[in-house]
């Protein structure tokens, strides 16, 4: 095949991606997401950065009434959260928010909760209620037990299908600041550690725990660090 071919080629290619693209976006105008994370793991942060906000979202059920979000706060009852529940925020209604609890507790009915509600989501009739991704946010502050047996299990355990997973690394930052004190104490004038901390930190907690996720039966598809 000549030069010229190949190029004609990957320009229709690129042009079908692009009409399949606008199909798809069409079809499915809301990005369904549902966000795992255990209390106080930054999900609220998260979404708002993706979403380039500073509001809080709206919480609608499944009839599409708006909830009381003090309902919703880390200390309400149990039964008054609902992985059913949208979380919309005004200023960019084009994602669509799931929240689950984490599995700190080590209770079996929240893994099997998140299981039906993602095989519920796969056989909806509708595109538009189609889980498109799942994040789950591990924060990393926590330099002994950063990743949970609880959280090894829902990788071990937990086949999403079609479904990615992609794991947020959140509260790297204080990640670096107990990486500048380790520099300082080993040597390194506090300016250099300042700077050297961000990419230490991270390739220190890759090294020593982040593999342990991807050695599991259903590993991540990817992750990133915030």
């Amino acid at each position: 095949m000549s030069h010229s071919n190949t190029e004609f080629q990957g320009a229709e290619d690129v042009e079908r991606q692009r009409k399949r693209a606008q199909t798809v976006r069409r079809l499915t105008p809301r990005f369904r997401i549902l966000v795992i994370g255990r209390a106080n793991a930054g999900k609220t942060t998260i979404l708002q950065r993706v979403c380039n906000t500073t509001e809080q979202p709206k919480i609608f059920n499944q009839k599409g009434h708006e909830i009381d979000l003090l309902k919703l706060n880390p200390t309400a009852q149990r039964g008054e959260h609902d992985i059913e529940n949208e979380m919309i925020f005004e200023s960019n209604a084009a994602f669509v928010f799931h929240d689950s609890r984490g599995f700190e507790a080590g209770s079996r009915s929240e893994l099997d909760e998140v299981k039906d509600f993602v095989q519920k989501c796969s056989t909806n009739k509708n595109l538009t209620d189609h889980l498109h991704v799942i994040w789950y946010c591990i924060p990393i502050n926590d330099e002994v037990r950063p990743i949970t047996r609880a959280e090894l299990n829902f990788f071990d355990e937990c086949g999403t299908g079609r479904v990615p997973v992609i794991v947020l690394f959140t509260k790297a930052d204080e990640l670096d600041a107990q990486m500048i004190n380790h520099l300082v104490n080993a040597g390194m004038n506090v300016e250099d550690a300042a700077v050297k901390a961000p990419e230490e930190a991270i390739a220190r907690f890759q090294k020593i725990f982040g593999q342990q996720l991807y050695d599991k039966k259903y590993p991540p598809k990817g992750h990133s660090t915030n």
